[in-house]
């Protein structure tokens, strides 16, 4: 794949001849005319979900934590550390492909989902510092290391993006673009569920609300894939088997270690609600991009959860609307301070 210059004085920036790759433009941010309008939007919505982790109140969940069962402590803990891992290998890979898009209205909504990816993270540290015993600190940081089911599944996501680092064809950054999508879209979401759930209960309500904050941005994320991949389609050499295979796999390992983490001990959350929900967001995933579901069975049309969305809703003070399964976001005001959400 061609990487963008720094400048290029002989580009052409006629918005008739830009493309998102393979362009030949200057590579200057000329943005009062592109060709495509849908980024302007959906960069001022990402800039005006700007939030701060430390204005987040989490005093109370010191005194949670200390009252969560065994089972719950021990799913709260890894949960952190595979999001970690998800932010953190987000914020080492949009670059990579950033500097391939030639269009420079995506590029800059892909710059402001880079920075999103590292706040998330500061976002983690400040939960992990704040709320876990100084002594266990180093455990939810290495979990990964430890927890063998976890390890593979960092390994399995991180090599799609490594094969293409390895080999920068365009196959294999059409690869390492479904991974973005499948990790943006599918991945995060139990593990948001699970701290609704303790919500739900009463429990942990200040952690919950910072990943109301990173649930509303990961939206806007799977928004730009969902717009990027029908275009990638036209472009790059894939089949729909090759997509329907990743979108397999990645439900298969996602059940593996949610059940691994969360299994059937948590109250609220089964192994079968597991299944369902997974299925069921890999469908809403895949009619997002022009597909028909890969899991057309009744049950997988919707979600075991749909009592938790006034948790995971984005709707109150920020007055941001949408709807959290559907991943359609359709206004925002500017949201420093935002503690929480209405129901819709």
């Amino acid at each position: 794949m061609p990487i963008n210059p720094i400048f290029n004085p002989n580009g052409d920036d006629a918005i008739e001849n830009r493309s998102i790759w393979f362009g030949n433009t200057t590579n200057l941010m000329q943005l009062n005319d592109v060709r495509f309008p849908w980024t302007v939007n959906l960069y001022q919505q990402m800039r005006e979900n700007f939030w701060i982790p430390q204005r987040i109140d989490i005093t109370q969940d010191v005194v949670d934590y200390a009252n969560l069962t065994n089972d719950e402590r021990y799913a709260y803990e890894g949960i952190l550390a595979y999001l970690t891992f998800l932010d953190s290998i987000q914020t080492c890979n949009i670059p990579h492909l950033k500097s391939s898009v030639t269009a420079p209205e995506v590029s800059l909504c892909m710059a402001e989902q880079i920075s999103q990816e590292g706040m998330h993270n500061q976002s983690y540290q400040y939960i992990i510092e704040t709320i876990i015993p100084p002594e266990r600190r180093n455990h939810v940081y290495e979990f990964w290391r430890t927890d063998k089911i976890l390890k593979k599944r960092c390994e399995f996501i991180a090599s799609l993006y490594q094969k293409y680092i390895d080999n920068p064809t365009s196959e294999n950054y059409f690869v390492a673009l479904m991974g973005d999508f499948l990790l943006e879209g599918l991945y995060f979401y139990n593990g948001f569920i699970y701290f609704y759930n303790l919500a739900s209960r009463m429990l942990m309500s200040g952690s919950a609300d910072i990943f109301k904050m990173i649930n509303r941005d990961e939206l806007s994320h799977v928004r730009l894939y969902q717009k990027l991949i029908p275009e990638a389609r036209k472009i790059f050499t894939h089949s729909v088997d090759q997509i329907y295979d990743m979108f397999a796999r990645a439900v298969e390992h996602e059940c593996r270690w949610t059940n691994h983490i969360i299994g059937n001990n948590i109250l609220g959350i089964t192994e079968s609600s597991t299944e369902q929900y997974t299925k069921y967001l890999a469908n809403i995933r895949l009619r997002s991009i022009g597909l028909e579901p890969l899991y057309p069975e009744t049950k997988y049309n919707k979600s075991p959860y749909t009592h938790l969305e006034r948790f995971s809703d984005t709707k109150k003070e920020a007055h941001t609307k949408a709807n959290f399964f559907e991943s359609t976001v359709t206004s925002y005001v500017m949201s420093s301070g935002v503690t929480g959400w209405d129901e819709i």
